[in-house]
């Protein structure tokens, strides 16, 4: 069982354009999204409406910066202080290029910190490619627990 990309973005055309870039890559995972920071933390947590979902975490949160509730930054904070979570890695996904921003998700532990494309074709390959990496190329560390693509 693949695990699944949790994309992170309150933007409807930014989130269609990603549906779409992460379709075109082809990949089995699925795609959980979630329009605000508030909405995030429940479903990794497995509280509120997300109570019921299966255990797990997803193999990458695709997050954005600026959002409604709880903002990226918090998000990526509350990822980063449970012990449970803390190993998912995070790609902000964001277009801001304000430089105190990218201080300070690196600083927070971000994975990635990735500027969203204007032109189309680029962010769609943008995604494609982070898609691709987080959700079928990297390995996570020891200890985590990762549906292995071997055994399929």
């Amino acid at each position: 069982m693949l695990k699944p990309i949790l994309l992170v973005e309150d933007d409807a055309r930014d989130l269609e354009l990603t549906l779409v870039a992460l379709e075109r890559s082809q990949l089995a995972n699925e795609v959980v999204i979630v329009r605000d920071g508030a909405a995030a933390l429940d479903y990794l947590s497995r509280e509120g409406d997300y109570a019921e979902r299966p255990a797990g975490n997803p193999a990458v949160i695709l997050l954005d910066l600026k959002l409604p509730k709880v903002n990226g930054l918090e998000v990526l904070q509350a990822v980063r202080a449970s012990e449970v979570l803390r190993s998912i890695p995070v790609v902000m996904l964001t277009s801001s290029q304000e430089e105190s921003d990218v201080v300070r998700s690196y600083a927070l532990g971000v994975n990635a910190y990735v500027v969203k494309p204007v032109e189309f074709k680029q962010f769609i390959t943008a995604i494609a490619d982070l898609g691709m990496f987080w959700a079928v190329l990297n390995e996570p560390p020891p200890g985590s627990v990762k549906a292995s693509r071997r055994a399929e």
